[in-house]
């Protein structure tokens, strides 16, 4: 699996990053987990490392501070809160130049996560791409994947939408889509994230209503 491109995932602790950087790895997939912290990026480096053994699989994992390990990889994935969105670009900018960015982000501003709140920019992928200039790939995906779902490892059924303003650049986050065992689908320019985006506000007042984890599965062709 050596031919397989690096990927960091910024924030790489918490939830989805968890859930991605699992699923990645055991489909062979170096994965450089990133945190703010580079202690608490090597702890979760060697429970996912744990993890491959267990399953006895063979992988790179390694941890880092989120702009060293944004410096190891070719495909950099965002996993942090809106609220921390800003200032991780500022900081990743100068490392990710030439590289593919894969933005999960969702604009959601507690107390009213469940209501949607798109930035003036139209989405926080938009932002990314504004953030961090045009000799960055930016793609938007993954906002409407339970974290948790990605994390317990059982196969999922469900649809990915993938923006962006590059097809190259899409047609490499839907394989990885396709590696964590969910279908991923080309939607168009990167404004078009914003549907994505709101759509999790969406999915969490469902989710509360109906007390599950929905996602998004779309019907009508092959």
């Amino acid at each position: 699996m050596s031919d397989r491109p690096t990927i960091a995932v910024i924030g790489g602790t918490g939830a989805l990053g968890t859930g991605l950087a699992r699923r990645w790895a055991l489909a062979g997939y170096p994965v450089v987990i990133g945190s703010r912290g580079a202690e608490s990026a090597a702890k979760a480096a060697e429970a996912l490392k744990d993890l491959l053994r267990q399953k006895g699989v063979q992988g790179t994992i390694c941890g880092a501070e989120n702009v060293e390990a944004a410096k190891l990889a070719e495909i950099v994935v965002l996993t942090i809160p809106f609220s921390q969105h800003a200032d991780a670009l500022a900081a990743l900018r100068h490392v990710v130049q030439g590289k593919l960015v894969l933005d999960t982000t969702a604009p959601l501003v507690p107390p009213r996560v469940g209501t949607v709140q798109l930035p003036a920019s139209g989405s926080a992928a938009v932002s990314t791409q504004a953030a961090l200039g045009e000799g960055v790939s930016v793609v938007s995906a993954f906002q409407t994947v339970a974290a948790d779902k990605l994390q317990a490892l059982e196969p999922m059924d469900g649809d990915v939408l993938v923006c962006g303003n590059k097809r190259d650049g899409c047609d490499r986050v839907i394989e990885l889509v396709r590696a964590t065992g969910l279908r991923g689908l080309y939607a168009g320019p990167l404004a078009n994230s914003a549907a994505a985006e709101a759509l999790t506000s969406v999915l969490i007042t469902i989710n509360r209503q109906f007390k599950c984890q929905a996602g998004i599965k779309l019907v009508g062709f092959k």
